[in-house]
């Protein structure tokens, strides 16, 4: 990467449940030139405009933007014909459905190119660009923390169709001797509704990190997501899976053991069907990896999907 000035600044914006990222950059590390982190709440008018103003004041301090981008929770309206294009749309989050995202920003920045895109296709294209997909052209892209949700590049391309991928939703098998009923509040079992944080804490009475190494609890949580990251591996036939998002970090288990332990149980849910060196033990450790750019991967992708809305950007 070159140095912060050898590529244009554009804006970018992570708006997740609980909390939002902006930022004014280039790309990542260094490229970074200024973030801010503001609460979501349940007044979006308040915190959208007050993110806003933020990018005015920076823009004005460190150089006029090209561009923005905003990676948002969701579900959201993609469709550019749509006239709700920009909302937000069915979420349970409180006080969030309905809203018009986009809005704030076009006010604060006239005739500025938005790129609007869901917080886990926005992070899929930064580690494309950046981090652990560069030079793949078909990858998946998970978080999994609060909630689970999942990206696709298809041909170097985010995927979106009837609305865009709800990979959390995915109906979940259940394992022999798992009891729990599941957290999801509208599908029960469903892949978030075993393996987000909320329904791991749910499940064991204490939050992940503060999970034993040998918590039964591990076992349950590993066996579904191997169960899930077989059921993409069969549908999309993704060339790498990157697994983002707080649940990863496996609290007092460890990263590396979270993923060893899911890149087993992926092996054992395909039964040795799919015939790929990706799929062996050793090719297994290139295949189901971390990001490249850590818990920056979503506000990284808003930076590359703002760098994409002009030609010529980054």
């Amino acid at each position: 990467m070159g140095s912060p000035g050898s590529a244009s600044i554009v804006g970018a914006v992570e708006l997740g449940g609980t909390k939002v990222i902006a930022a004014i950059g280039t790309g990542p590390g260094r490229g970074i030139l200024a973030r801010e982190r503001f609460p979501t709440g349940d007044d979006p008018a308040r915190t959208l405009g007050s993110v806003a103003e933020w990018l005015q004041s920076q823009s004005a301090s460190i150089g006029a933007l090209r561009a923005i981008g905003v990676a948002s929770f969701g579900p959201l309206d993609l469709d550019p014909s749509s006239p709700t294009h920009g909302f937000i749309t069915t979420t349970p989050k409180r006080g969030w459905a309905g809203t018009n995202v986009l809005a704030p920003f076009r006010r604060a920045f006239p005739g500025l190119p938005i790129a609007f895109d869901t917080d886990v296709n926005g992070a899929a294209i930064g580690e494309g660009r950046w981090g652990a997909g560069q030079g793949i052209d078909d990858f998946v892209y998970l978080t999994v923390g609060t909630g689970i949700g999942g990206g696709a590049i298809v041909r170097g391309r985010p995927v979106h169709g009837l609305v865009h991928p709800e990979m959390g939703h995915i109906p979940m098998p259940r394992a022999v001797g798992d009891a729990f009923a599941g957290s999801c509040a509208i599908h029960g079992r469903c892949w978030e509704g075993l393996c987000a944080g909320p329904a791991i804490a749910a499940r064991a009475g204490r939050p992940a990190e503060d999970m034993a190494p040998d918590d039964p609890a591990w076992e349950f949580v590993t066996e579904s997501m191997g169960h899930a990251l077989a059921t993409l591996t069969l549908v999309l036939s993704p060339k790498r899976i990157i697994i983002g998002g707080s649940v990863r970090k496996a609290g007092k288990l460890g990263e590396a053991a979270f993923f060893e332990r899911c890149r087993l149980q992926l092996k054992r849910a395909l039964e040795g069907y799919v015939d790929s060196p990706s799929l062996t033990d050793e090719g297994l450790r290139s295949f189901v990896v971390p990001p490249g750019l850590g818990d920056d991967a979503g506000l990284c992708g808003a930076i590359a999907m703002a760098q994409r809305t002009s030609t010529g950007i980054g």
